[in-house]
C-alpha cells in the first residue's frame, strides 16, 4: 500500500505540491489538515481516546477525528471520509475557522499544519474502527477546557491548541 500523501501549502493555503505524510512531519513541513468537531443536541462534543497502537499520541483523547485532505478532495469530503473511517458514521459538516499551527512531539515528528475546522451534529452511538480509536465520550466545552487545565497530559498536543482556538472563536 502506498504512503498517504499530504498536500503542502504555502501561509496562505495554497497548494505548492505533494509529500509523504511521514516525510512532511519529519520535515516539519506547513501542509492541508482538518479537524472534526461532531456535537450533540446538549452542545457535547465528541471525543475520540486515539488507540493504544497509534504511532504518536496512542491512548490521548483528541476531537471527533483528524486527518489530511487527499489531492482534489474538499475538506468537508475529507471530513466526511475520514469521520466514517474512525468512527463509522458521517453528517454534514461546515466549514468554520482555519488557522496556522506547529507541535512538535518528543518522537522527532512535527505537526505544522493549516488546520481546517470542520463543524457537524450527530446524537447516535459511533462505531468505533479499533485501529483508529480505543473509546469515546461526550463532555461539554466548559468541562474539556477545565479538565484541560487539570489534566493535561491525557490529551493530544494538536487538539490542545485546535480545542484553544475554536473555543475562543465561538466564546466572541
Amino acid at each position: 500500500m502506498q504512503e498517504e500523501k499530504v498536500i503542502l501549502v504555502n501561509q496562505k493555503d495554497e497548494p505548492i505540491g505533494l509529500m509523504p505524510k511521514m516525510e512532511a512531519h519529519q520535515k516539519g513541513l506547513l501542509h492541508r489538515a482538518f479537524s472534526v468537531f461532531v456535537f450533540n443536541d446538549k452542545n457535547e462534543l465528541m471525543l475520540q481516546q486515539r488507540a493504544m497502537d497509534k504511532y504518536h499520541s496512542p491512548g490521548l483523547w483528541t476531537n471527533t477525528c483528524c486527518s489530511h485532505q487527499r489531492e482534489g478532495e474538499t475538506n468537508v469530503e475529507a471530513g466526511k471520509r475520514r469521520l466514517q473511517e474512525e468512527m463509522g458514521f458521517t453528517t454534514q459538516l461546515d466549514d468554520t475557522i482555519s488557522f496556522i499551527y506547529k507541535a512538535p512531539f518528543d518522537n522527532g515528528l512535527t505537526e505544522h499544519e493549516f488546520d481546517h475546522i470542520l463543524v457537524g451534529k450527530y446524537n447516535d452511538i459511533p462505531d468505533l474502527n479499533p485501529e483508529e480509536a480505543a473509546s469515546w465520550k461526550w463532555m461539554s466545552l466548559e468541562g474539556v477546557a477545565q479538565d484541560m487545565q487539570t489534566n493535561p497530559g491525557i490529551y493530544t498536543e494538536w487538539f490542545k491548541i485546535i480545542f484553544d482556538k475554536y473555543y475562543q472563536t465561538i466564546q466572541r
